[in-house]
């Protein structure tokens, strides 16, 4: 019986990769760094995924099984991909653990204040946590009311997606600047 969790886990990875790899290409869409005010960062970059996959999660939290399990593997496969990125900046192993714990606290923070910004609908709180948390340092930081209104977009056309699309690894981000060509 253990055996099929194994089993299964494989039978869905071209699935996750599939569905990761869409989300992280979302993420790193051009035009949110050269026109919606997101640093093109580490930290910007970080934000940015941060955020699509906050959306990601909201809209399967609510689908069935296959939908959550394929959720909790992508937000695996997200963390694993953070530990490779802190690797990858040379960041030694023994700080390693602090700082995944750090990034997991600020991820989960964010889940929270989005969340709330989203599920009330609310741009203009949505835009004041995106500008609080994109542009920490910045007494005079961009609005991010462009940003919110996109997400808030978004989170609308993922409502769209069947419960199939979600465990196919079907779901795909609208283009910023075009959601209602899509």
């Amino acid at each position: 019986m253990i055996f099929n969790l194994f089993k299964k886990k494989n039978s869905n990875r071209a699935i996750v990769d599939r569905q990761y790899a869409i989300l992280t290409s979302s993420a790193r869409i051009p035009f949110f760094y050269s026109d919606m005010d997101v640093p093109d960062t580490v930290m910007g970059r970080f934000e940015m995924l941060s955020l699509v996959m906050i959306l990601f999660f909201r809209r399967t939290s609510g689908s069935g099984q296959s939908g959550k399990e394929l959720a909790q593997e992508i937000i695996d496969a997200f963390f694993q991909d953070i530990d490779h990125s802190i690797r990858e900046l040379g960041v030694g192993d023994q700080s390693v653990p602090k700082r995944m714990k750090k990034f997991a606290g600020m991820f989960y923070g964010r889940v929270q204040s989005y969340g709330q910004a989203l599920q009330a609908n609310d741009g203009a709180a949505l835009a004041q946590a995106l500008r609080r948390n994109i542009h920490p340092d910045m007494s005079e930081a961009p609005s991010m009311e462009g940003l919110a209104a996109w997400a808030l977009r978004t989170e609308k056309r993922l409502a769209a997606f069947s419960d199939d699309d979600i465990a196919r690894g079907a779901l795909q981000m609208p283009l910023p600047g075009q959601e209602d060509l899509q």
